[in-house]
């Protein structure tokens, strides 16, 4: 039977300043859109406040990874001036229970920034994410049952709002982890592919766990995938003292921690080439990639790859 997960759908990166990490992709050769906030009346006539977090996505043809902080209701002075407003539209019966996921949301992205500034954000992509929560079930992992939101996308014809569908796994220590159904492909066409890096896809995510749980996180993760944790990706297991072995310098900055993600690029040369050229450290893995040490990218060690 195929698998029901094959890739990554994103990681998030839960950063401070949001100006400053847009800046930081921007070095590293991602097309970065200005960010989304939403935002909501608190009473008839008002104009909507923003609340909650703020995000914006760096986007490949099935994947992204997206940079997301959190926002003091009411406030965008901390948000690059050309943030988006996006006012919620829900019947007010419904409002209540979205201001409380919201709210949450954002009280646990705090958390996790105090934590670390890095990566909190694992989901993974599915094209039957039904039979992903049915699997899953079935092993004994809990999670939230599929929900779906409405995303807003801007396209030459305005805002459309593109519906999600996703469950989160319950109990996860290193952040959020769940599955989303796969990118829909007719707004794939509104997005920035053409990074200048030469960026394709998000292929890899490595985190790191103490040596001492590294089987019983393997088991976990096989659990989720339905399948055997392998070097084909799109999740990368590794302790804190193999880490340097692949990785050379880098250190975990909790445990556990997603501590880097993999891109897939066209021209490996060129990319060394962009990021020197912008002031940035290059590194090679054991692998033979490039890598940009998390000390020099808030937190989070990124890899390029030379796809096929």
């Amino acid at each position: 039977m195929p698998h029901d997960i094959t890739r990554l759908h994103h990681v998030g990166h839960v950063v401070g300043d949001m100006a400053r990490a847009m800046a930081l992709y921007q070095r590293l050769g991602f097309h970065v859109p200005p960010p989304g906030v939403p935002a909501l009346a608190p009473h008839d006539g008002a104009a909507p406040e923003p609340f909650g977090a703020a995000n914006t996505h760096a986007d490949f043809s099935g994947s992204f990874i997206e940079l997301v902080t959190r926002v003091k209701p009411g406030s965008t002075t901390d948000l690059p001036p050309d943030t988006r407003i996006v006012p919620l539209q829900a019947p007010p019966e419904k409002l209540p229970l979205i201001l409380s996921r919201i709210e949450a949301a954002s009280a646990q992205l705090g958390g996790w920034y105090d934590r670390f500034e890095g990566l909190h954000i694992l989901m993974f992509s599915s094209a039957d994410v039904d039979g992903a929560a049915r699997r899953l079930t079935a092993a004994g992992v809990d999670h939230g049952g599929v929900n779906t939101v409405g995303r807003p996308v801007q396209t030459p014809d305005g805002v459309r709002t593109e519906p999600v569908r996703y469950l989160e796994i319950d109990g996860t220590p290193e952040g959020r982890v769940g599955v989303v159904a796969d990118l829909d492909p007719e707004f794939q066409h509104t997005r920035r592919l053409d990074h200048p890096n030469g960026a394709q896809d998000l292929v890899e995510a490595v985190l790191c766990v103490p040596d001492s749980r590294l089987p019983l996180v393997r088991e976990r993760y096989e659990r989720y995938l339905g399948r055997p944790v392998s070097p084909e990706g799109p999740v990368t297991l590794l302790t804190d003292t193999g880490l340097p072995d692949l990785l050379p310098g880098e250190e975990p900055p909790a445990l556990p921690a997603l501590v880097a993600c993999t891109v897939a690029v066209t021209d490996l040369p060129r990319v060394r080439a962009l990021l020197a050229e912008n002031g940035l450290p290059v590194r090679e893995t054991a692998r033979g990639e490039v890598f940009v040490p998390a000390a020099a990218a808030l937190g989070v060690a990124v890899i390029f790859r030379e796809g096929s």
